[in-house]
């Protein structure tokens, strides 16, 4: 009796071992994997798209969704029980936050995107940080009120954007004959405003504030008409990657549950003078899911 029993601890242990030291083998893959064994974490941003993500005075960069990609950054540094994690960060716009994601690059894309079905396709999001849409940035003096002004007039977008989306398909729609004029990003869009180039830049309604705000002459410049488009920002992931979606959006939450969300918001959005919405305050509690 004494024997069997040894016998079967003995084959159970062996069998618990073999199970065990499998699921470990197996518990890091994707972007975790990639994170442990290089070290290194890389944050893709924009370059200038405050108060999102744009360089500082001290040449870093920093705003709201940094702030919180380096919440996610910490998370994976206790996950992974890793005593030092190097975080670094990539420039990315319209056209290459996708192809550096994918590739391998950067690991996650902490700027202004939305998140669409088409884009789903290629990459994955984490739950919302942020909800805005599509206006029109011009100068004072222009006259313009609504995109139904800007009738053969030359309007620029980001390449690469939903702004360019929607734009062209605005133009397409109402017949407007409007120029569009295809920008890098949103240094070059402004410029363009700036110079007279351009009759207005299209963009998302904060990133616009935010434009305005660091200008030189905030007073001649405002933001107008109507929202064109329903933007949800969230952050850009790869595919069939759950586990390090998992830890993002458990991160997300837990900011949403814990209220220092709402401190990352008011110390960012404070800069541009747009106080929090009852709307996007309930947005972000329906995404507190429990443990």
């Amino acid at each position: 009796m004494l024997k069997k029993t040894a016998i079967g601890s003995a084959i159970i242990g062996a069998v618990f071992a073999i199970v065990t030291g499998s699921a470990s083998a197996q518990a890091l893959y994707g972007t975790l994997k990639k994170i442990k064994d290089s070290g290194t974490i890389i944050i893709g941003h924009n370059e200038d798209s405050p108060p999102f993500a744009y360089f500082g005075a001290d040449g870093k960069p920093q705003g709201y969704s940094i702030d919180i990609c380096n919440k996610i950054a910490d998370a994976v540094k206790a996950e992974l029980k890793m005593d030092s994690l190097t975080v670094k960060y990539q420039a990315v716009n319209g056209q290459t936050r996708t192809p550096l994601l994918v590739n391998g690059t950067v690991d996650l894309v902490c700027a202004t995107t939305t998140n669409t079905f088409s884009r789903q396709q290629q990459v994955d999001f984490l739950n919302t940080m942020f909800v805005t849409g599509n206006r029109l940035l011009v100068k004072k003096n222009s006259g313009i009120k609504e995109i139904e002004d800007l009738k053969g007039k030359v309007v620029s977008a980001n390449q690469g954007t939903t702004n360019e989306k929607v734009l062209n398909e605005l133009n397409q729609k109402l017949n407007l004959g409007i120029k569009v004029l295809s920008t890098k990003d949103q240094p070059q869009g402004w410029i363009a405003l700036e110079t007279d180039r351009t009759d207005a830049h299209m963009t998302d309604e904060v990133v616009e504030y935010g434009l305005i705000a660091k200008s030189k002459n905030p007073a001649d410049y405002a933001v107008v008409g109507r929202l064109l488009s329903f933007d949800p920002y969230a952050i850009v992931i790869r595919r069939d990657d759950s586990a390090f979606r998992s830890l993002g959006n458990k991160v997300l939450a837990n900011l949403y549950r814990s209220g220092e969300w709402e401190q990352v918001y008011t110390k960012w959005m404070s800069t541009i003078g747009q106080p929090l919405s009852a709307d996007l305050k309930l947005l972000m509690s329906m995404q507190n899911y429990p443990d």
